[in-house]
């Protein structure tokens, strides 16, 4: 009789039963001793590597070279601040001199204007303000 089981409810069984199978296997693999023991070493490993990484970054800042490598990077730096503050004075003087002398261009032009039409001009002007 329980072959003739409805074959539904047998396939939902087998699917719950290979998740709960593969919950127990992947729960049985994690607690496994080689995995532990596997987890532990690279801990070490790595604990070791930046232990010696700290240590070889801290003799090299001692060394000459050291010294003079953080020497040579303060200077560059020091010639960075300085470029960018000239680069930022030249760009600020520069927007300047286009100011003043888009505006001694205009003073220019309106003295060109009044000085060559002072004769011509006046009189078609008082005419027209008569007008």
């Amino acid at each position: 009789m329980e072959d003739k089981q409805n074959p539904e409810e047998s396939l939902t069984d087998e699917i719950y039963n290979l998740g709960q199978n593969l919950i127990k296997t992947l729960h049985a693999a994690w607690e496994r001793p080689e995995r532990k023991k596997l987890q532990e070493e690279i801990e070490v490993g790595l604990t070791e590597l930046a232990q010696t990484l700290q240590q070889e970054a801290d003799n090299f800042a001692e060394s000459p070279a050291g010294k003079q490598m953080k020497s040579d990077l303060d200077e560059l730096r020091q010639k960075v601040r300085n470029s960018d503050a000239e680069s930022k004075v030249r760009s600020e003087l520069l927007d300047a001199f286009k100011v003043v002398n888009t505006e001694l261009q205009k003073v220019v032009s309106r003295l060109s204007t009044d000085d060559s039409t002072p004769n011509d001009d006046s009189g078609s002007s008082e005419q027209t303000k008569a007008s």
